[in-house]
């Protein structure tokens, strides 16, 4: 299972460096189209954002598998070692919970938007802009649900970074 986790992360950390660096290489693109050519592109700053969400989708998995999100060590540490376990195993759950309520409902705005595309780059269907919310929530919901397991299973709650 830490074999298929390692490679998981591994896919993610390379998916989201090719989306860095397409999105620097698209404004960089699109700076130099407007202020050397003189021939702006309509549509780069559009694009831009959607790869700017999906950066920010993607990077937060990757900062959850690290234990890089915000914490609250200071209260967290003056608990006895029993009772961390058990935050940790409430925050993991809260984690899950919330992660599930946003699969959900990425779920639906995609339903909704199922025939949208966008404004200045019409061949690009919202669906699949929007599909960074399912997708990434149900890869969260993995790494929540992974801790859960090893927290049941007698781990001690891995301190964040």
């Amino acid at each position: 299972m830490q074999r298929a986790l390692g490679v998981l992360v591994r896919l993610l950390e390379g998916w989201a460096i090719a989306l860095m660096l397409s999105m620097a290489a698209l404004v960089v693109g699109g700076v130099f189209f407007r202020y050397v050519l003189k021939v702006p592109l309509s549509w780069y700053d559009e694009f831009a954002e959607f790869i700017l969400v999906w950066v920010t989708f993607y990077g937060g998995v990757l900062a959850a598998h690290r234990r890089m999100h915000m914490g609250m060590e200071t209260l967290v540490e003056r608990l006895p070692a029993g009772g961390r376990r058990w935050v940790a195993l409430l925050a993991e759950g809260l984690v899950l919970g919330l992660h599930g309520v946003i699969f959900y409902y990425g779920l639906v705005l995609i339903a909704a938007l199922e025939f949208e595309r966008a404004v200045s780059v019409p061949w690009v269907r919202l669906t699949w802009v929007y599909s960074v919310m399912p997708v990434t929530a149900a890869l969260m919901m993995l790494m929540s649900g992974l801790e859960i397991v090893r927290l049941l299973g007698g781990g001690r709650p891995r301190p964040e970074a």
